[in-house]
């Protein structure tokens, strides 16, 4: 009785000594019964232990809900797949009233799938959400729902005035604060192991869903701020309860304060505010984002072991967050293991990196661009997904996400990667340096790089011929829609289909980071229709008076052939016509973009059939602009009346497929 005195402390209101039996309440102390207290101090533990036990109901049904959705969303992509590129489009059935009925199913849910991205597509409270879609915002916006409104219900407010035992007119107040305090302690537990797996690189909600792990992350970083409120408002309950409402003060306070669970619950509070504080932009920018990263690893772990010593009766939600951060942080390091097990020059089997040609395009303005190729012995992997990539000579402790801009192709056992980034500060700065080093001392150089990968979805497969696409690029998020262009030039060409580039980069000079590509996209365009459009944002349109000669003829070239100067002496046309239109819209002092709402617009109004798939990387205000026209392009109602026309889709850089 002893041992459960000691463990039960926290419920000091109890008398021990007197307990014919213990009640057990799952996920908290054992309850003494029968009640020897005071009527009032009997009536508030009533009212404690009933709430608690409806709190446990509620986050089971919370749980239950989210795998319930899960499940029939996973049921859901098996039974209703959607169409994938290598399927050829149902155009008869057998009979009529099948046909019938499979056209009026296909069509109800290209109906349903337009509505939905024409009201939830765009951007929702950006001040106070950043750049993130409506559709998130709702599901958030439900989610806190939830847990507002089952924080609230099930209690008797009520005040109990009781006396303290062998102190005549010492009157405690208990009242509903303390249960209530309790329930939105236990739903930041319950909260805990969603959020992690909200983060996870290697994402059981990615295997169910077919949505890649970065289209969790803005619901991973508010529920964590759900938690911190949550936590917070438990701290601040107890502690008005423990010391104003509870007295003699101040002994309750401080024998309360000293007990050990207590010590934990203020660890498990402080650990939780330093990661809040780390993952705000501020944070992120005082300390760097890879002090985060790993910074936000450690006290993630420290601090679900201080829950579980502040209230380990709670281990039930506390377990399943350790078990998805270990699978995440094995599978992680075993995948990063097969991809460079390989022969080793003397023959054995062993770890091997891979080693990357550097090329460097110099730009003192913006920062350079270093442009990465190897080949690697693996399988190939899908279009649109990346690979972390570490630089071993740079440091072994950081990785950056990377997207292939080649189709993955094998050819004698190895498949071709080629990667392009600018160098501003951090890690790819260091890369850039290294390259630059390099180079000057050997007219090729290579660097040791370490793979994990491949994540995300491939953004391809349900590409059918029917779908007009329309690629919009940013800079150095060309890489994005690349394979998706080449892969198109590399099929059948479908009569009526629209191709289309539209590429944004500061200076002429930057097409020279992808010339290779562009060649082999120049080459397809007239068999393709593929229409390529280049426009320099920080170029005047015309030539000043000290321009040199050799400028002014290569200007001549670019009106002539439609393509980049410094693409003449390796890409070649002939002078019939424009394979890549370039069009200079900014200039010296001002900084002006591709109107997108009217390129996209005269795209889709343009395509003589089928619905629109709209491919975009790019920063962050070119992601919101097309959100927006994208919504606009989409009308249920004539996609219902059999004008695909109006069907647009967007598939951008977060991998958020819509």
């Amino acid at each position: 009785m002893a041992t459960l005195e000691t463990h039960l402390s926290p419920r000091h209101i109890q008398d021990f000594s007197q307990a014919q039996g213990l009640q057990k309440h799952w996920g908290y102390a054992d309850r003494v019964v029968p009640c020897t207290n005071d009527v009032g101090s009997c009536e508030y533990l009533d009212q404690v232990y009933a709430a608690h036990d409806q709190t446990m109901v509620f986050s089971g049904i919370f749980w239950a809900i989210v795998a319930g959705i899960l499940f029939l969303w996973a049921i859901g992509r098996k039974v209703f797949p959607s169409r994938r590129a290598d399927q050829v489009i149902p155009t008869t059935a057998d009979s009529e009233s099948q046909a019938a009925k499979a056209g009026r199913a296909w069509r109800l849910r290209r109906t349903a799938a337009s509505l939905t991205r024409r009201y939830l597509l765009p951007d929702s409270i950006r001040s106070v959400f950043g750049r993130t879609t409506r559709l998130q915002v709702l599901i958030l916006t439900i989610l806190a729902t939830y847990l507002l409104i089952f924080s609230f219900v099930g209690f008797a407010y009520r005040t109990w005035i009781t006396p303290v035992k062998n102190m005549p007119g010492v009157y405690n107040t208990r009242t509903s604060l303390g249960p209530w305090s309790d329930r939105v302690g236990v739903y930041a537990y319950a909260l805990t192991p969603l959020s992690i797996l909200l983060s996870s690189r290697e994402s059981i909600l990615s295997l169910l869903t077919g949505l890649p792990y970065q289209s969790f992350n803005f619901l991973h970083r508010w529920l964590g701020y759900i938690i911190v409120i949550q936590a917070s408002l438990h701290t601040i309950g107890w502690c008005i309860i423990e010391i104003r409402l509870y007295q003699p003060q101040p002994k309750v306070a401080v024998e309360w304060i000293r007990q050990v669970y207590m010590i934990w619950g203020i660890v498990a509070q402080i650990l939780l505010l330093l990661l809040f504080g780390l993952s705000t932009p501020w944070g992120i920018r005082l300390t760097g984002y890879e002090f985060f990263r790993k910074a936000h690893y450690v006290l993630a772990m420290v601090y679900i072991g201080a829950c579980w010593g502040h209230w380990h009766d709670l281990d039930c939600f506390l377990i399943p967050g350790l078990v998805i951060w270990l699978f995440d942080r094995g599978i992680r390091f075993f995948r990063s293991g097969l991809v460079h097990y390989q022969y080793l020059p003397d023959g054995t089997m062993g770890f091997r990196a891979a080693h990357a040609s550097l090329a460097r395009f110099p730009d003192a303005e913006y920062g350079d661009v270093v442009r990465m190729d190897f080949d690697h012995p693996q399988e190939p992997w899908k279009v649109g997904k990346h690979f972390y990539l570490c630089f071993a000579e740079s440091g072994i402790w950081q990785s950056h996400p990377f997207t292939p801009l080649n189709l993955p192709k094998v050819q004698n056992g190895l498949v071709s990667h080629a990667y392009i980034f600018r160098a501003k500060k951090g890690e790819t700065k260091k890369v850039a340096e290294l390259a630059e080093k390099k180079l000057a001392a050997a007219p090729s150089a290579t660097t040791p790089l370490i793979l994990s990968g491949s994540y995300g979805e491939s953004i391809v497969e349900d590409l059918t011929p029917d779908v007009n696409v329309l690629c919009v690029a940013g800079g150095t998020g060309i890489t994005y829609v690349l394979p998706v262009l080449l892969g198109l030039a590399e099929q059948p060409a479908v009569r009526d289909r629209r191709i289309q580039l539209v590429w944004a980069v500061r200076k002429t000079d930057d097409t020279r980071w992808v010339e290779r590509e562009l060649d082999t996209l120049r080459q397809a365009a007239k068999t393709h229709k593929i229409e390529l459009h280049i426009y320099v944002t920080r170029e005047s349109g015309s030539n000043t008076g000290s321009d040199s000669d050799e400028r002014l003829e290569k200007e001549v070239a670019v009106k002539e052939t439609g393509l980049s100067a410094t693409c003449l002496g390796s890409i070649q046309t002939d002078q019939a016509g424009s394979a890549i239109d370039i069009q200079r819209i900014g200039g010296e002092g001002f900084n002006r973009h591709p109107e997108l709402e009217k390129l996209v617009k005269e795209f889709v109004e343009n395509t003589v059939t089928g619905p629109t798939t709209v491919y975009a990387s790019g920063p962050g205000g070119m992601i919101s602009d097309l959100r927006s026209v994208v919504a606009s392009c989409n009308d249920g109602s004539k996609v219902w009346q059999g004008n695909e026309r109006y069907d647009v889709k967007l598939v951008c850089d977060d991998r958020l497929e819509w």
